[in-house]
């Protein structure tokens, strides 16, 4: 019987999250804080109530203003508070 090499599968690589949301500060160099909105339901009510979260994000060009819409991925942590990155702005805010 011939000897076959026996193959591990391929370790599965973590797909990045991405997230969209508004950009509330670009006061910092490189970052900004993109605000994100999602809708949770009360348990009790059943009504639906919007959450909003803050993430510091890495803009390596200080393209993004406050107003403009963006879409940011997870990446690896690059400072104390930054883990993600700004992938690109979806619509500039009217000015």
């Amino acid at each position: 019987m011939p000897a076959t090499p026996i193959t591990q599968p391929a370790p599965s690589v973590r797909r990045r999250l991405l997230k969209e949301g508004i950009v509330i500060s670009d006061k910092m160099d490189k970052t900004v804080v993109v605000e994100v909105e999602r809708l949770v339901m009360d348990r009790m009510y059943g009504k639906y109530l919007k959450r909003r979260s803050r993430f510091m994000a890495h803009d390596e060009t200080n393209e993004c203003k406050v107003g403009d819409r963006v879409r940011i991925e997870e990446s690896r942590p690059l400072s104390r508070h930054k883990r993600w990155v700004v992938k690109s702005v979806l619509k500039k805010a009217s000015e």
